[in-house]
């Protein structure tokens, strides 16, 4: 399904993944949605927060439309990685309602501006900064499908719920004996390429 034109095909991407990522908070508690299941603290609260802060940069500061939202953990001053995960004050609602302001804030970019629209990226290389509104939307589209894959990955880890939306789960049709066989065999194929 077509939309009006390339830049309507690209917000689309955008609003889809933006909804991919925000539907894996569904149904958890607080402690799930903010407790770490990687090595690297991986998260799905903060990577919403993440999501919402640079989206928030990159259809703002970067086209001289700022953002009217303070995000304090993007300072100079701010802990390392402030922006991957939520404090036990910053409350789920807080973040969510966060990035529907970002959202909102971004589609007025998106809508007011041309695809060939030009900004600056002040925090890439200098020979990079000067960017157009096609590339930030096809750059936030991959952003937020990366962090949404790590969300599906966080997500199953918490409770086994996996799918790309809740209306299209994408996933092979399978009941829990068949996914667990269908693991079982992938192990034993990589143990097998291992010794081989």
């Amino acid at each position: 399904m077509t939309g009006q034109g390339p830049k309507s095909d690209l917000h689309r991407y955008l609003r889809q993944a933006r909804a991919a990522l925000l539907w894996k908070l569904d149904g958890l508690s607080e402690y799930d949605v903010r407790r770490p299941l990687t090595a690297t603290g991986t998260n799905l609260l903060g990577l919403v927060k993440h999501v919402a802060s640079t989206e928030a940069g990159y259809f703002g500061e970067v086209f001289g439309r700022p953002f009217d939202h303070p995000l304090p953990w993007l300072d100079d001053d701010a802990e390392p990685n402030a922006d991957m995960w939520a404090t036990a004050d910053e409350s789920r609602e807080e973040i969510i309602g966060l990035y529907h302001r970002s959202w909102a804030h971004a589609d007025a970019t998106i809508d007011a501006l041309a695809l060939d629209a030009t900004g600056q990226v002040p925090w890439w290389p200098e020979d990079r900064r000067e960017v157009t509104l096609h590339q930030i939307l096809v750059h936030m589209i991959a952003e937020t499908n990366r962090h949404g894959g790590h969300a599906d990955i966080v997500r199953e880890l918490v409770d086994g719920a996996a799918g790309l939306r809740e209306d299209n789960d994408n996933m092979a049709p399978g009941d829990q004996a068949w996914w667990e066989d269908y693991r079982n065999r992938l192990e034993r194929s990589a143990k097998q390429a291992d010794q081989g």
